[in-house]
């Protein structure tokens, strides 16, 4: 790891019952934290944002943002890059995972860049997704490294409890990590010295 410390944010997107996706997320929680990062999860499970009716950037004035609203959007803001946690629903991007993130602004993400870790029962390992998640992450502005981390068979390849139970997790996390931390430091370095465009 190159200087400090990254804040990194891991945003989960599954709410489905039995979900696998949480076993992804407490590994690529483990491993960020393994290399000296400081990760947060994002779990819409747990965060219960509603449907998107208002998003942060909507409110001002009178209009009091709720606070969960307010904490989660400095996060987002002071992280220096996302890890996107993605299996498929319908061979497409989660509605939960949009949800969740399309409730901040673009300017929140900008400038800073994004791991996908995508993951399915079957043989494709969440790819179909991936491939939407390349396009959807660069509207946002936290543009995708080139390395996905594709896990198929995700139910023999990880524990419940996050562990591995496949040889190939743990380098995989590794590339993926050391692949976000090129970029993020990169950016933050550049961010720091010249500033954001305007």
């Amino acid at each position: 790891m190159a200087s400090k410390p990254l804040k990194v944010i891991v945003f989960l997107g599954t709410v489905k019952e039995n979900r696998l996706g949480l076993r992804v997320a407490k590994f690529m929680m483990q491993q960020l934290t393994e290399s000296g990062h400081d990760a947060v999860l994002f779990d819409p499970v747990e965060k219960k944002l509603p449907l998107l009716e208002k998003a942060a950037f909507f409110y001002g004035g009178d209009d009091a943002k709720p606070a969960l609203l307010a904490e989660m959007e400095q996060q987002v803001k002071g992280a220096d890059a996302y890890v996107i946690v993605s299996g498929e629903y319908n061979h497409s991007i989660p509605p939960a995972l949009a949800n969740m993130m399309d409730h901040f602004g673009g300017s929140c993400y900008a400038y800073k860049p994004s791991a996908i870790v995508c993951y399915s029962p079957g043989i494709y390992g969440g790819m179909r997704a991936a491939m939407q998640l390349r396009a959807f992450l660069g509207e946002l502005g936290c543009l995708s490294v080139s390395n996905i981390f594709g896990i198929p068979r995700v139910h023999n390849a990880l524990n419940e409890d996050g562990t591995p139970a496949d040889s190939h997790m743990v380098p995989g996390a590794e590339k993926l990590i050391k692949d976000l931390d090129w970029h993020a430091h990169a950016m933050r370095n550049h961010r720091e010295a010249v500033g954001k465009p305007t």
